[in-house]
C-alpha cells in the first residue's frame, strides 16, 4: 500500500506563484552561498537568476508528473543540468568549476532545507 505524498488536486494559480517565488528566493540564497564558498566575493544579483532556474523546473515537475517516479529523476537531473548552465553563464567558469559550484549548490540547498523544515515542524508541533 502507497500513500500519496500530495493530494492529486491541484492547487490555485495564486498558491503555485507563491511557491515557485519562495523556493526561487530560497534556492537563490543557497546558490549565493555556494558560489561565495567557492569563488569567493561574488555578486548576489547572479544568484538571483539562478535561483529561479531550477525551482521552475521543480515546480513544473510536480504540478505535472504524477506518481511516476522516473519522471521526478529526470526532473531532478534537468534542473541540476539548467542550474550548472546558469552557473557557468553568469559566473563565467570553466564547466569543471560550474559542476563544483553546482554540487555545492544541491548539498547546501539539502542541508538548509532539511534545517529548515525541522525547525517548521518542532514550531508546528509545539504546545499551545
Amino acid at each position: 500500500m502507497t500513500l500519496p505524498l500530495q493530494s492529486t488536486a491541484a492547487g490555485s494559480p495564486l498558491a503555485i506563484a507563491g511557491t515557485f517565488a519562495s523556493f526561487a528566493l530560497f534556492l537563490s540564497v543557497t546558490a549565493h552561498i555556494a558560489a561565495r564558498n567557492v569563488l569567493g566575493d561574488v555578486p548576489v544579483r547572479n544568484a538571483f537568476v539562478v535561483g529561479p532556474v531550477p525551482a521552475a523546473i521543480s515546480v513544473l515537475v510536480a504540478t505535472f508528473a504524477r506518481d511516476s517516479s522516473a519522471v521526478l529523476f529526470a526532473g531532478l537531473v534537468v534542473a541540476l543540468v539548467l542550474d550548472g548552465a546558469a552557473i557557468r553563464a553568469l559566473y563565467g567558469e570553466s564547466t569543471r568549476l560550474s559542476a563544483y559550484i553546482t554540487v555545492i549548490h544541491f548539498v547546501v540547498s539539502v542541508i538548509l532545507g532539511t534545517i529548515v523544515f525541522g525547525i517548521l515542524a518542532l514550531a508546528g508541533s509545539a504546545p499551545g
